[in-house]
Parts: C-alpha cells; sequence; structure tokens
C-alpha cells in the first residue's frame, strides 16, 4: 500500500447526507413563510462575495426573471428540508447543475461556481439567516441548546449541498469567527447587492401591460418592507461596505415589525403559516405517523 492510499484508508469517512423529517428544528421553521423574511439579507451577503457576485452577474436572470428565480430558490430550499429522499437528489441535482458555470471579472479572474469557499459562504450564510430571523420574528425567546441544535442542523444541510467538510466549521464560535472574517475581509460592495435591493419594489419584469397599474402599489409597499428588512437584518459590517445607514429608530421599528408579524403569523392556520412544499410534507409525516399507529395497534 502506498503512503496516499494509507492516508486514505485512515482518513475518517465523510458523513453521510442524511434527509430530515418531524422532531428536527429545521423541519418545523425553515417552511415558515416568516423564515424567509431574512432570506433576503442572505442572498445580498452571498452576492457581496467577490466570486459570487461576478457569476450571478453575469449568469443569474435575477434581474430579467426576479420572481421566477425566487420561486425556484425557495422550492429547491424547501425540497433539502422536506423533500426526504429528493433531497440527497436535490444537492445532487444542484452540484451538476454548478459544475460548469463559471465567469469572469473585470481583472481578468475566472471564478467557478464551485469553488469550495463561495460554495460553503452560500449555505453557511443560511445560519446567520436563521439566527436573524429568530431574533426578529420568532413568538419566543430561544430554549437551552436550540441554537446548538440548529447549528448541528445546518451541518447536516451542508452536507445534503455536498459542502466541503472542511469548510464546515466545527463549533458555534467557530462559525462566528469564521462568518465575521468573511464580513470583514472578502466581501465587498459588489454591485450586484445594490442592484438587488434596489429591484425589490419595482414591477417585476414581463408584468403584462394591462395588470402594471394594479401590480405597482403593491410591489412598491411589499418591495420597501423587503428592503427595510433585508438592511436591517444585514450585520453592521455589512451595511457599512454598501454605503448603508441604520439608526436606533430604525432598529426599533424593525423589533415593532417583526413582532407584529410574529404574533399575526401565530394566529394564521398551518396553510397560510407555511409554504406549500412544507404543508405537504408535514401533512404527509402526519398520516404516515397515523398509519404506522394503526398498524401497530391492529389485532394479530
Amino acid at each position: 500500500m502506498t503512503a496516499t492510499e494509507e492516508q486514505a484508508a485512515t482518513r475518517p469517512a465523510r458523513p453521510q447526507p442524511e434527509p430530515f423529517g418531524p422532531g428536527s428544528i429545521l423541519w418545523d421553521q425553515m417552511g415558515l413563510y416568516t423564515s424567509a423574511l431574512a432570506g433576503n439579507c442572505a442572498f445580498v451577503l452571498q452576492v457581496m462575495h467577490p466570486a459570487i457576485g461576478t457569476v450571478v452577474d453575469q449568469r443569474s436572470s435575477f434581474r430579467t426573471d426576479p420572481v421566477g428565480r425566487a420561486l425556484r430558490s425557495f422550492a429547491s430550499v424547501q425540497t433539502w428540508v422536506y423533500g426526504g429522499r429528493t433531497a440527497i437528489e436535490e444537492g445532487e441535482r444542484l452540484r451538476r447543475m454548478h459544475a460548469t458555470i463559471s465567469a469572469e471579472d473585470q481583472e481578468g479572474r475566472t471564478h467557478h461556481a464551485l469553488s469550495a469557499e463561495p460554495w460553503a459562504w452560500v449555505h453557511l450564510t443560511g445560519f446567520y439567516a436563521a439566527v436573524s430571523a429568530a431574533r426578529y420574528f420568532a413568538t419566543r425567546e430561544p430554549e437551552p441548546g436550540e441554537e446548538q441544535q440548529v447549528f448541528e442542523e445546518f451541518l447536516r444541510l451542508g452536507r445534503i449541498l455536498r459542502v466541503p467538510e472542511r469548510m464546515l466549521p466545527a463549533t458555534i464560535a467557530d462559525y462566528w469567527a469564521y462568518f465575521d472574517d468573511m464580513v470583514e475581509n472578502t466581501l465587498v460592495g459588489h454591485r450586484v447587492a445594490h442592484d438587488v435591493l434596489r429591484m425589490m419594489d419595482r414591477v417585476p419584469p414581463g408584468t403584462p401591460a394591462l395588470l402594471r397599474p394594479a401590480v405597482a402599489p403593491l410591489s412598491a409597499v411589499a418591495g420597501r418592507v423587503g428592503r427595510f428588512v433585508a438592511i436591517g437584518t444585514l450585520p453592521p459590517a455589512a451595511r457599512d461596505k454598501l454605503g448603508l445607514s441604520w439608526s436606533d429608530a430604525d432598529e426599533r421599528r424593525l423589533r415593532a415589525l417583526g413582532r407584529s408579524i410574529a404574533r399575526g403569523s401565530a394566529t394564521l392556520p398551518e396553510r397560510l403559516r407555511y409554504m406549500p412544499i412544507a404543508y405537504r410534507a408535514r401533512q404527509a409525516a402526519r398520516a404516515r405517523e397515523r398509519l404506522e399507529r394503526a398498524l401497530a395497534e391492529r389485532p394479530v
């Protein structure tokens, strides 16, 4: 056996990706519409990475088809958590889809979508978004150990997405050290981040002319709220790099908005609180539990 073969034989095996199910925190939280409120800040943080911003700038449809792109992204994210074995297939599909995607920046550097650092950063911004969503839009304070469980579940999610194991922080403290270093030393005020924020309150391209007068007010209101939440949930250092202001009064308004949304959402039936894939998956899981209980209790 060669030295290389011996090293490979003794190297710890990469943990196999495991689907999520009832009992996990992501199962209860990822499918909520309120959890998506912090999703825009994650996308802004992602495109502030020079490699991701360059690839998205040249290869993404976010300018020409923002609604379609958002729907596809949300469907994919929901599949990661609620898709069962399909989640594993979705992770593999995303890797194949991004394998040939690259773009060249203005300095002539080529950036690949599957390079380890940007691929990991896209995933790991999700933990920051989850913490932000809990801070502003949760109906209760986190229970002891809950943040640790969420963190461990995000590591599981990273394995579904085939994030290289070396890029996954070992502890929450390691995560925040990594996150702060990325914001401080890697992220830039990329023009794509500014475009994302600027486009939020505009009527989506492709909206029929007859519908534009009706859609415009809705886009304006929803977009301004979305931009306000996105800016408010960004880390201060990222806001500074984008030249965005945020006052103490803004923070108070965001917290008041978050409390109102959390209380209002809690009164809604499950089918209105959860996105469609999440709602159907939760229904199916309960039906499966009822069947298993009936089978276990059948007379023999």
